[in-house]
């Protein structure tokens, strides 16, 4: 048993105030109670405890959008709007390198950077998922997989039929891993056929997992999916069925009213990653309207290859900013409201809610410290203002999963984890080789 003593606790929810004073009582992998840390050290005379003055603690961060092994990819495709980075340099790339080995080193880098930003869930959609589960065991890191579905071939498999297979599959193979959940991950509506998205409908249904998809990324895949087929992505979405509380739209960035009404009615949950649609100049999504109409609004971090960073600190100070900014409202998202966005909302929309976004007791203890005690920090008026608008990822000193210490003084706690990654970081040379001699010769190109 271990008691967390922290300056100040954000729990989040049931009551969004920040505590002093305070600990957390950590027993296995769940959070015991929340008391006066006097009392706790009355009650649990017995338990380990950690003092961290001038650290703020809050639930882990929940990156509710990433493909953690394009990794790999990070600034092999910049300066390019969404479909020439993709049919230009993404899926050549992938053509060539997808594999095993691809999606695990990858995903061993990703999964390394993202808990030292103090995320400890992340939502993914990449082939091979059975390789980034390996990746995240490796960290310690809980990992929301996508059974991908797509409609071409790829090392992977044959097609969307097949990756649906192989991925079912992998979720009954997984069942008992209390740090893996699942989604299903259709790419978008511009590459999954009415059949398959009708099929993911009734998987959706019977299984009660959540689904994971691209949606109104561009101004170019709304207006294409109106000349092709009379529908905007979400009326087709909509009328497959797809359309409720278990479905997380990824990106929603043009949106007109009826879109949105749409998405309230059904309590569809949006994934916002701001920086991967600026860098894309894909543009903003709404997201003032979008918490205004009472929606779930959650961050994600999107793939290294289009961001380039898996930092959600980094996103969601943007994404408070944007949302003022573009509002006109200097109340819109504020500090709480940008927590809870990157922790209780992104686990409300995995329905993971019950088990980890908030500090309660009888929750997993996902947590994480950030110390705000430096110089660049001081004086501390308002923690959780500090930790949106000041702190930024090295920041963040101690993070746990599921009650155990992943990160120590921001060092991976385990050993054996840290040597895996010093060896993968190793081998990245070599994929950088590999992807270089793909990319085309150019103005835009990697050179030496």
């Amino acid at each position: 048993m271990e008691l967390i003593c922290p300056e100040w606790i954000a729990p989040v929810a049931p009551d969004p105030h920040v505590l002093t004073g305070h600990a957390v009582v950590v027993d296995d992998d769940r959070i015991a109670a929340l008391l006066p840390a006097a009392e706790a050290r009355a009650r649990y005379p017995g338990a380990t405890v950690l003092e961290l003055p001038g650290h703020l603690l809050a639930p882990g961060l929940v990156n509710l959008h990433c493909h953690a092994a394009m990794t790999l990819l990070r600034g092999a495709g910049d300066d390019l709007p969404l479909q020439r980075w993709l049919h230009d340099r993404i899926w050549p790339i992938e053509g060539r390198l997808m594999s095993p080995d691809f999606v695990f080193d990858g995903s061993l880098l990703a999964c390394t950077e993202m808990v030292m930003s103090g995320i400890t869930c992340f939502n993914d959609m990449y082939f091979f998922p059975e390789q980034t589960a390996a990746a995240a065991r490796v960290i310690g890191l809980r990992a929301a997989l996508g059974i991908v579905a797509v409609e071409f071939p790829s090392a992977y498999g044959s097609g969307a039929a097949e990756y649906l297979r192989k991925g079912l599959a992998l979720r009954d193979t997984l069942r008992d891993d209390p740090l893996v959940s699942f989604c299903l991950a259709p790419h978008a509506p511009y590459t999954v056929s009415d059949a398959i998205l009708e099929q993911i409908a009734s998987l959706c249904a019977e299984l009660g997992m959540p689904v994971h998809m691209h949606l109104h990324e561009t101004a170019h895949e709304v207006a294409d999916a109106v000349a092709r087929t009379g529908e905007r992505p979400l009326q087709r979405v909509a009328r497959l069925g797809l359309a409720g509380p278990d479905l997380i739209a990824v990106h929603a960035v043009h949106l007109d009213v009826a879109d949105l009404a749409l998405i309230a009615e059904h309590r569809i949950s949006v994934a916002h990653c701001p920086h991967s649609n600026l860098k894309l100049a894909s543009g903003v999504a709404p997201a003032a309207r979008l918490r205004a109409l009472g929606i779930n609004v959650g961050i994600g971090t999107d793939g290294a290859a289009s961001n380039n960073r898996l930092d959600l600190l980094s996103e969601a100070r943007t994404a408070a900013l944007l949302a003022k900014g573009t509002s006109g409202d200097a109340t819109a998202w504020s500090a709480a409201d940008t927590l809870h966005a990157m922790t209780l909302a992104g686990a409300a929309a995995l329905g993971l809610a019950d088990r980890i976004g908030s500090i309660e007791p009888g929750k997993q203890a996902d947590l994480i410290a950030v110390d705000l005690s430096g110089v660049d920090g001081l004086p501390v008026f308002d923690p959780v203002s500090h930790l949106v608008h000041c702190a930024g990822r090295e920041h963040v000193r101690e993070v746990w999963v599921a009650g155990r210490h992943v990160v120590r003084k921001r060092q991976l706690a385990n050993a054996d984890a840290a040597a895996q990654v010093g060896s993968v970081a190793g081998r990245s040379r070599l994929w950088h080789n590999r992807i270089r001699e793909i990319l085309p010769a150019g103005p835009s190109a990697i050179v030496s």
